[in-house]
């Protein structure tokens, strides 16, 4: 279940964003994680697994698209299909918008959103 970042899940979700390449050292992060708490359109979601958060996906929206800047998983949980369900789920949650990815999340989007396709072709 995706649910929106709080602020009282702040560590959690620092923790999945230094996941990220961009997002290593700890200035970056707090800026980063500053703009999801203040910005209205810049909005953080985090996957919860029973009690505990395991990814994160972050998003710019915009009227008609949305940017997806972050997106990750715990190590624990990887290879299990758990970025394809964020995409999806988050694209429900954007309804019409177009989604768009960063330099940084175009690969892993590509890469579900082909296993989306093969889902469906299959």
């Amino acid at each position: 279940m995706l649910v929106r970042y709080k602020k009282s899940c702040q560590k959690i979700a620092m923790g999945l964003l230094s996941f990220m390449p961009q997002e290593r050292n700890l200035k970056s992060l707090c800026q980063t994680i500053t703009r999801y708490a203040e910005d209205p359109d810049w909005q953080l979601y985090l996957l919860k697994n029973e009690e505990d958060y395991i990814g994160l996906i972050g998003v710019e929206v915009a009227d008609t698209y949305f940017t997806v800047h972050h997106i990750s998983v715990l190590p624990s949980f990887r290879g299990e299909g758990l970025g394809r369900k964020m995409i999806e789920k988050i694209q429900v949650l954007m309804q019409d918008r177009e989604m768009r990815s960063t330099k940084e999340t175009e690969a892993l989007l590509n890469h579900c959103l082909e296993k989306v396709q093969t889902k469906l072709i299959g």
